[in-house]
C-alpha cells in the first residue's frame, strides 16, 4: 500500500470509532483521580516533574542504549500559550542532558492529525530516533500511528493520551478528570442550586479536555446547577469574548464561567466589564494575567493546573527508558497542584508575561525567565 493510503486508512479507522473509541464518563477514573489529587506524591522533593503518584513501575532494560542518543518529538502543536511554555520546557530540560543527548528532533503537526500521522510514520521510518516522544493531537486518530511506532521503537506519550497501552509510559499530571473536579467543586460550593453556569472549551475529541467537562458536568448536575451553554472557542481571546457577550445579549444570567482551560479567561471577563455586570465566579488556569487579575479585582476564582512541568517529565522519562532503567508506568502520574486564594500571591510574577504558565517548573533551567519572555 502506497503511503498516502496507509495515512488515509490510520485516519479514516481513527474517525470510524469502531476499535479505539474511548470513554469520557467514567465513573471508576473519576474515583480514581479524585484520590489521587490528595496523594502524596513519591520523589524528590521541590521537583514534581520528577515526581509520580501510586508504586506502578515498568522496566525498560531491554531499550537501554549506550552512548550519545537521538530523541524525537511529535508534538501536536504550538497553537497557545501553554505548549509555547512547554516546548520552552522541553527544550531547556534537553539542554540540561547535552551529555547524552545526540540530537532533538522536534517535528510539529500545526494541530492537524493527518499531519501528525505523516510525521511519526516519517520519524520511524527514518531510522534515526532512539526513543519516540509524541504529545497526540487527538485521542482516537493518533493511537493507530503510535501502536505502528510502538512496533519499531520504545514511545512515550505525555500531555494527551492514546487509547492504546503500547507506549512505555504515558505521563501526565493526575488528569483531567482532576482538573474538572477541582474546578467543578469549587464552583458549586459558591452558588445556590439553580444558579446558571456558562461552559467554555477548547475543542472536541480530546481525553483530558472532554474529561474535564463531563467531571465538571457531573458535579454541576449533582449540585442543582444549570449548564446554559457549552461553547467551543479554540483558545480563541475574540471568539472568547463573542461568545460571553452574545449569552449576555440574549438575557440570559451567568453566575459562573467555567472552563476547560483558562488562557481566555480574562477575555471573557471582558464581556462582563463592557456590559457593566459583575464579575461571575469563575474557573481559569495558572497564567500571569488571570492570576494578576484575580489580585487586582478579588474576584471569586480558582485557577485547577495541568503543570506545564510535565514538558520536562518527558525528556526525564524518554533519557531514563533509553537508560534501561525502571519508570513509572504504564502511567507516569505527576502531582497537579491548583491555585487558590489563599495561594494566589505566590504564584504571580510580575517579571513575567501575561500568558505565562505559573507551574512550569522552569524556574532553574537555561535561559530563565529570559527564554520564556520574562525580564531578569
Amino acid at each position: 500500500m502506497q503511503y498516502k493510503a496507509v495515512v488515509a486508512a490510520l485516519v479514516a479507522m481513527a474517525f470510524a470509532g469502531v476499535s479505539y473509541a474511548q470513554e469520557f464518563n467514567d465513573p471508576a477514573e473519576f474515583k480514581k483521580q479524585r484520590e489521587q489529587l490528595s496523594m502524596t506524591p513519591q520523589g524528590p522533593e521541590g521537583k514534581p516533574w520528577a515526581q509520580h503518584l501510586g508504586d506502578g513501575m515498568v522496566d525498560a532494560a531491554k531499550y537501554k542504549k549506550d552512548g550519545p542518543v537521538t530523541i524525537c518529538f511529535s508534538n501536536a502543536g504550538i497553537f497557545n500559550p501553554w505548549r509555547v511554555v512547554g516546548m520552552h520546557n522541553l527544550q531547556a530540560e534537553a539542554e540540561l542532558h547535552k551529555d547524552r543527548i545526540k540530537e532533538l528532533v522536534v517535528v510539529d503537526a500545526e494541530g492537524k492529525d493527518d499531519k501528525q500521522i505523516s510525521d511519526i510514520e516519517a520519524l520511524v521510518s527514518g531510522g534515526k530516533c532512539d526513543a519516540l516522544i509524541v504529545s497526540p493531537n487527538t485521542t482516537a486518530a493518533l493511537t493507530p500511528a503510535v501502536e505502528a511506532a510502538c512496533a519499531k521503537l520504545p514511545v512515550i506519550v505525555f500531555d494527551r493520551g492514546v487509547a492504546t497501552k503500547c507506549p512505555v509510559t504515558y505521563i501526565h499530571p493526575v488528569g483531567g478528570y482532576g482538573f474538572g473536579i477541582t474546578s467543578g467543586e469549587f464552583i458549586a460550593s459558591k452558588l445556590p442550586k439553580g444558579a446558571n453556569v456558562l461552559a467554555l472549551r477548547i475543542m472536541p475529541g480530546v481525553d483530558v479536555l472532554e474529561t474535564r467537562y463531563s467531571a465538571a458536568k457531573n458535579i454541576f448536575d449533582e449540585a442543582g446547577l444549570k449548564v446554559i451553554g457549552s461553547e467551543f472557542t479554540a483558545s480563541d481571546r475574540a471568539k472568547t469574548k463573542a461568545v460571553v457577550e452574545d449569552y449576555i445579549n440574549r438575557g440570559e444570567k451567568i453566575d459562573a464561567v467555567w472552563m476547560d482551560a483558562g488562557d481566555t479567561s480574562t477575555a471573557a471577563l471582558e464581556a462582563f466589564e463592557d456590559a457593566g455586570l459583575p464579575y461571575p465566579v469563575i474557573s481559569g488556569e495558572d497564567q500571569q494575567d488571570f492570576l494578576r487579575k484575580w489580585q487586582k479585582d478579588k474576584l471569586t476564582a480558582i485557577g485547577p493546573s495541568y503543570p506545564t512541568y510535565q514538558w520536562r517529565t518527558a525528556i526525564l522519562g524518554a533519557l531514563d527508558v533509553l537508560d534501561g532503567k525502571q519508570v513509572p508506568g504504564p502511567e507516569w502520574i505527576l502531582p497537579q497542584p491548583a491555585i487558590t486564594q489563599d495561594t494566589l500571591a505566590s504564584y504571580i510574577d510580575e517579571r513575567m508575561p501575561p500568558l505565562h504558565y505559573s507551574l512550569c517548573g522552569c524556574q532553574d533551567l537555561p535561559g530563565y525567565p529570559e527564554l520564556w519572555g520574562g525580564k531578569k
